[in-house]
């Protein structure tokens, strides 16, 4: 008997020590905080990085607007270099021309003694490479628009024709150990973005989609703070 007395005090002492659910009539208001984020990549005894020639996948469309040539490779190549430098305390050095050899990026990640000598030749403790695929799509279709009349005022549907530019830029990311060769670290980064009219800059499209990006490029070498949501209850 005495067993079982301590067994429901000690059930009745645990459900009152259970946080007291929301009441119905309750208001809530959601809140945006800024949380740190650590580095995805452990940077301990890494003091220099070497930004090797990024490999241009596709650039699609780049030459049907304005007649613009673009160097996807170089414009993201001195953006990169930019960041890094203003962002993280790593040295950050320029390889120069880098004869890879495969152009397979799952080959690549598995040719060490390639990765190892380029790591000595610099000499760097990480090395960063991989991949872009810069694409200009046209978006131009035709859209339903409401119409109100000026003669009878009532509304009405009709199609039309909206201009729009599409930019997608995907990044793959690679991190070497420099002396072992090892690859440390891989992801992708994508972005869409948007404008309407045909005649959009492909550059500072490209640059908006480097902008959306910067934060997570970046969280791979250095602490940086990510948006999220909270809901607070008022009553």
């Amino acid at each position: 008997m005495k067993h079982y007395r301590s067994w429901a005090l000690a059930a009745l002492a645990a459900l009152f020590a259970l946080p007291a659910p929301p009441p119905a009539n309750a208001a809530s208001v959601e809140v945006k905080l800024q949380l740190p984020q650590r580095a995805r990549l452990n940077l301990q005894g890494k003091n220099s990085i070497a930004v090797a020639p990024f490999l241009v996948v596709t650039q699609e469309g780049a030459d049907r607007l304005q007649g613009r040539d673009i160097d996807v490779q170089k414009e993201f190549e001195r953006y990169l270099l930019k960041i890094l430098r203003r962002e993280t305390e790593l040295k950050v050095l320029e390889p120069g021309p880098v004869d890879y050899p495969v152009y397979d990026f799952a080959q690549l990640a598995r040719q060490q003694d390639f990765w190892r000598a380029l790591g000595e030749r610099i000499p760097a403790d990480l090395i960063l490479a991989g991949g872009l695929d810069f694409d200009i799509q046209d978006r131009s279709g035709y859209q339903m628009q409401e119409y109100v009349s000026p003669f009878n005022g009532r509304t009405y549907y009709r199609q039309v024709l909206v201009e729009q530019t599409g930019f997608e830029y995907d990044i793959l990311m690679q991190v070497y150990d420099g002396s072992s060769g090892e690859l440390l670290y891989q992801d992708n980064f994508k972005d869409f973005q948007s404008f309407e009219g045909e005649g959009t800059d492909p550059l500072a499209g490209m640059f908006e989609n480097l902008l959306s990006l910067e934060d997570r490029i970046l969280n791979v070498f250095t602490q940086k703070e990510v948006e999220a949501s909270r809901l607070l209850f008022t009553q």
